[in-house]
């Protein structure tokens, strides 16, 4: 059987105890983790003495998980059972090392694939991957601050109006996408600083391709304009998004934190909550901008075209 290991890290400026304690309580985890906030309304049942967890919900699916052994404040262990949408098993482990002021956190998972799906390791290791980063991102928050700061709100069903845009399109790392958008909007931000009266709507975010394997993406990021101007600077480009029927997600949270929309929006795709147009990129779209309120409050809109 294809076997696979997982790992991902986080610093979290709290002592090891404090991180131990909340992960070593399966109750603390209907609050941080990267799956339940997708489906919030799934069934979680915890053992009394909070070492055991089972869960079962129509996008998650079902399972069970249990801590087999621990190293006050430098390990804990758990046995994951998932039983639907297939059964399988992993070894899953946890971490701690006093790091500065703070603690590096370290999320662990070996496992193995059905040797008929032995097609999909590369894939799993990069989707677990990334729901490992979101769950570490999450539980920073809520060990650093007690609570997270990513709020989901399904918007379901709506429309799009379509624009002209002028845009940066740019191909590079999924970790370098905060990056590499602040510079793309700091060249569009220069470029429209003196024509006050060109940009028609919110800023937008097309995403064109995601290569999960390769730990790439390729996105344009965007201004709605009125016109498109007719001397535009080499760098910038011009595009349009047509009118189109959309499902769409509204995410309230730092921009770190978008990955937990993304995934349930692609998870609602994969249990048929809607029909992806796939001849129109999914878009996300800046309600609220940096410096216009908190991070906290950042509301972005995640919009994929159906038929």
């Amino acid at each position: 059987m294809p076997k696979f290991h997982v790992s991902k890290s986080i610093f979290i400026e709290a002592p090891e105890d404090k991180v131990f304690n909340i992960i070593n309580d399966f109750s603390t985890w209907t609050t941080w983790s990267p799956w339940l906030i997708m489906e919030p309304e799934a069934k979680v049942t915890v053992s009394d003495d909070k070492k055991s967890y089972e869960w079962e919900g129509k996008k998650v699916g079902s399972g069970v998980m249990k801590i087999t052994d621990e190293k006050k404040n430098k390990s804990i262990y758990i046995d994951l059972t998932f039983l639907t949408p297939y059964k399988s098993t992993a070894k899953v482990w946890f971490e701690l090392k006093k790091k500065d002021k703070g603690t590096t956190v370290t999320w662990l998972m070996d496992s193995s694939l059905p040797f008929f799906m032995f097609w999909m390791k590369k894939m799993m290791v990069a989707l677990i991957g990334m729901d490992y980063r979101r769950g570490l991102e999450l539980l920073k928050d809520y060990v650093e601050d007690g609570k997270v700061h990513s709020k989901l709100t399904l918007t379901g069903p709506g429309s799009y109006p379509g624009c002209n845009y002028i845009g940066v399109k740019t191909e590079c790392a999924i970790d370098d996408v905060g990056r590499a958008m602040q510079a793309d909007f700091d060249t569009l931000g220069a470029f429209i600083k003196d024509k006050p009266d060109l940009v028609n709507g919110q800023p937008l975010a097309i995403y064109h391709k995601w290569e999960l394997v390769k730990g790439r993406t390729t996105y344009t990021v965007a201004f709605p304009v009125k016109s498109v101007p007719a001397d535009l600077p080499n760098g910038i480009i011009s595009g349009s998004v047509p009118a189109t029927p959309v499902y769409s997600l509204m995410h309230q949270g730092p921009y770190r934190h978008l990955g937990n929309a993304w995934s349930t929006m692609q998870n609602l795709q994969r249990n048929k909550a809607f029909k992806m147009n796939k001849k129109i990129d999914p878009f996300e779209k800046y309600v609220t901008m940096p410096g216009e309120v908190a991070d906290n409050k950042l509301k972005t809109e995640v919009s994929f075209a159906t038929k």
